[in-house]
């Protein structure tokens, strides 16, 4: 059975719930709102595991803090034996508007210290679901906006892509990199 590593990027605890540098776990969690997936608490971070159509999809939400996630990614995948290019990260990024949603397979961190942790650990040849959280903020007030929460009608704003990031988390495991993102990667 092929297996996958989706994982959200995000802080653990309270404190960073519904924050925008924590998007890549809300996707995972309304995934697995969705598919009925239970979270267990496991050796660097919540794993929530399922199949889709025989493939094996695990669901991991670290718990390392975001500067270390490339422990938790390198971990599982040699844990459960997942080929890279099974491996997907969902982001947040502040170059994108709110709401966007852009699927590579490689490229840089962006400046953002998850996927710089990773990339250091496993290299860049990954793919990568980009969320766009906007960049409405003060010169110098990038770290107060990335661990600000979302206000109401950010999040209406925000809800239809994450419906979406879950749609493309199935065609990326059903269809692969490439359909999904000649499918998803259209712009408007």
């Amino acid at each position: 059975m092929e297996k996958y590593l989706i994982v959200g990027l995000g802080n653990p605890g309270n404190e960073y719930e519904a924050t925008r540098h924590n998007t890549g776990f809300m996707i995972l969690d309304a995934f697995a709102k969705a598919s009925n997936i239970v979270f267990a608490d496991k050796r660097y971070g919540f794993i929530g595991e399922t199949s889709l159509k025989g493939r094996k999809i695990f669901l991991l939400k670290p718990t390392t803090y975001m500067n270390l996630s490339g422990n938790a990614v390198r971990y599982w995948l040699d844990k459960e034996n997942i080929a890279l290019e099974h491996l997907l990260v969902v982001v947040d990024d502040l170059a994108l508007p709110l709401g966007a949603l852009r699927l590579k397979g490689n490229g840089s961190n962006g400046g953002h210290n998850g996927l710089g942790h990773i990339q250091q650990l496993l290299g860049n040849q990954y793919a990568r679901l980009r969320v766009g959280i906007g960049n409405d903020f003060p010169r110098g007030g990038q770290v107060d906006w990335v661990l600000g929460r979302y206000n109401d009608e950010e999040m209406k704003i925000l809800q239809p892509a994450i419906e979406q990031g879950i749609e493309i988390i199935k065609s990326f495991v059903l269809a692969g990199l490439t359909l999904t993102m000649n499918q998803y990667n259209k712009k408007g």
